[in-house]
């Protein structure tokens, strides 16, 4: 689901790509109880993981039934496909799992067949066995920039990397078959920083990279004088790549690891695999051709559907939002100063170029380093040219904790929305819809819910993605009145992992 971000090794290659996550592709029991009304299958699906479970975790002990060809992690729900060889192997996984506590990474887990008979795979590549060097790297929930550096760090010490591509689908290329398996054990399902960057990892098509200059995106490390182009192409520059206080804003060199605490996901007991690091935070901005920023530049706005309120509903999902002032000198264009300027990279990233009320955003990074409530005008719709969002309630990166549950999506079709009161129906909802002149979705699913709880969510899907944008825009964070309610209820919306329902 969760601009993602994708990346290839040749053995190990890491490029990037956006991510969108797998639907499972097996029906969930209650208990094992049940586990008879669905067919035997080779493929078992387990559920209540803790969230520091990696591949390997599961590999160590689920081995024990027999012989395991493939895994695919889930790690925001928790869950994975394990598929055996076997059916028999299968079959004693899931009666093993009903009749006694089968631990994984110290916590227990629960088992159940799969309606699918095979775990699909990306391509005819993911196969330890094929003798692929390359791997496939999704990040998953980016709240950071993704360099060369960082891939390098993370999959280095597990073998040595010899090429890394971010792209759209990003690689490692890494210098054996062996290394390429034991690092995809040990970090398929891992994050790179805490509560963010999840790692999905998966055996490439491609059996290798090619890398034609070293930098932020791509890096041949067995050509490590390899330029950014070749001598008498390009224009002579006099002074050289650029003055020395403007040096790339990359991570700097690579960082030796730190080892991890005993709990960490990466402890692998059972393979010969050096625990890997707690990583440090990013020091500089993915935007080599900017200065760093916390203020982006959006144009192309609607002159008389946008407004402040609306340009936050839409990008407090990529990071806290301090102020917004719309340019009185130019239409059509305002201010957003966010937390920092990682979230500005992440806007940048997934709402440059998209439709809003049939006019195309532009995105980018301000030359200023703050919105100053000068010049404040009327709108056309009567609201102020100015808001100041700081202390809003509604900003949901506000602590390490609130902004390690927010899954960064790109923009799709799919809206999840949570915070909504149980007597809500889907014509409500519809009304709602018809109520903003914004367009109705055509599918709805709502979540089961505890019978204790308060507030129900589910998912709403739309004809297009620009549509799913403008619901958003639009109601995301409206308050709802219940007769007899003291409080009303924050109906809050972000994009959906789900492609479709």
């Amino acid at each position: 689901m969760r601009q993602d971000c994708n990346y290839q090794l040749d053995t190990m290659k890491l490029g990037r790509k956006r991510v969108s996550n797998q639907c499972c592709l097996c029906v969930l029991q209650d208990s094992g109880e049940d586990s008879h009304r669905i067919a035997q299958s080779p493929v078992v699906h387990v559920r209540g993981l803790c969230e520091a479970v990696v591949e390997a975790d599961l590999v160590e002990a689920l081995e024990k039934f027999g012989p395991i060809c493939y895994v695919m992690m889930m790690p925001f729900k928790r869950q994975a496909l394990v598929e055996f060889e076997m059916v028999e192997s299968a079959d004693k996984c899931v009666a093993c799992g009903s009749s006694e506590a089968v631990y994984i990474a110290g916590q227990q887990a629960f088992f159940n067949y799969s309606t699918s008979k095979r775990i699909t795979r990306p391509t005819n590549s993911d196969n330890p066995n094929s003798g692929n060097k390359v791997l496939l790297l999704s990040i998953q929930n980016p709240l950071y920039p993704i360099t060369t550096d960082v891939l390098y760090t993370v999959c280095n010490p597990i073998g040595s990397v010899m090429r890394i591509v971010i792209f759209k689908r990003n690689g490692i290329q890494a210098m054996s078959v062996e290394c390429a398996q034991k690092a995809k054990a040990a970090l398929n399902g891992a994050d790179i920083y805490a509560g963010c960057c999840t790692l999905k990892i998966e055996y490439a098509r491609p059996t290798r990279l090619n890398v034609i200059r070293n930098d932020n995106e791509s890096w041949d490390y067995t050509k490590p004088y390899l330029v950014r182009r070749e001598r008498g192409k390009g224009r002579q520059a006099i002074l050289g790549e650029h003055p020395s206080s403007y040096g790339d804003n990359g991570y700097g060199s690579h960082c030796p690891l730190l080892p991890l605490p005993g709990n960490s996901r990466y402890k692998l007991s059972s393979h010969d695999i050096p625990e890997v690091v707690a990583y440090p935070l990013p020091q500089s901005s993915s935007y080599n051709n900017h200065g760093s920023s916390s203020v982006a530049m959006v144009s192309g706005l609607h002159p008389t559907k946008m407004n402040c309120t609306r340009i936050f509903n839409l990008f407090c999902l990529y990071g806290n939002i301090e102020k917004v002032k719309f340019m009185k000198s130019v239409p059509g264009t305002a201010l957003v100063e966010m937390g920092d300027e990682y979230a500005v990279d992440r806007a940048i990233t997934h709402l440059n170029s998209i439709k809003v009320f049939g006019k195309r955003l532009n995105v980018c990074v301000s030359k200023q380093h703050a919105v100053i409530p000068s010049q404040v005008f009327e709108l056309e719709d009567s609201s102020s040219s100015y808001k100041d969002f700081a202390m809003t309630r509604n900003n949901r990166f506000t602590s390490q904790g609130q902004a390690s549950k927010n899954i960064i999506q790109p923009p799709s079709c799919v809206l999840h929305y949570y915070n909504v009161p149980p007597c809500i129906s889907e014509d409500q909802l519809l009304r709602l819809c018809s109520e903003h002149d914004v367009p109705g979705f055509t599918k709805f699913k709502m979540f089961d819910a505890k019978p204790s709880s308060k507030t129900i969510s589910g998912l709403l899907e739309f004809d297009s993605k620009t549509h799913a944008v403008e619901v958003l825009t639009v109601l995301n964070h409206y308050q709802i009145r219940i007769p007899n309610g003291s409080n009303p209820y924050t109906l809050k919306l972000c994009f959906s992992t789900s492609s479709h329902l």
